[in-house]
């Protein structure tokens, strides 16, 4: 017997499949937050080569007024930049990737 393919299967099948996709995404892929990240090292060699530190001198450029940082949302001393991968930088810090956030 041949089942007959209707619009409300279908709608079914797509609702379903969507609501499986959000969820499987939500149990399996976990997002991590900064706190969890390792802290990124001044004499890391990419840190090096960007001339980060923990401290800027320079005033009004720091990493918390930087673009490329990725969570400011809480009020953690370490965030993540997206130019330091799985590392977390200090708020105050400073690399030469400097890019300041739009007024």
């Amino acid at each position: 017997m041949i089942k007959k393919s209707s619009r409300r299967r279908f709608l079914q099948l797509t609702a379903g499949g969507i609501i499986g996709l959000t969820l499987g995404n939500k149990l399996i892929i976990r997002s991590v937050h900064a706190d969890e990240l390792p802290h990124l090292e001044e004499n890391n060699p990419q840190a090096s080569t960007l001339k980060y530190v923990n401290n800027s001198k320079v005033k009004g450029q720091q990493c918390k007024n930087c673009l490329l940082i990725r969570n400011t949302s809480n009020d953690s001393d370490w965030q993540p930049c997206a130019i330091f991968p799985g590392k977390s930088v200090n708020m105050n810090g400073w690399c030469s990737a400097y890019a300041p956030k739009p007024a």
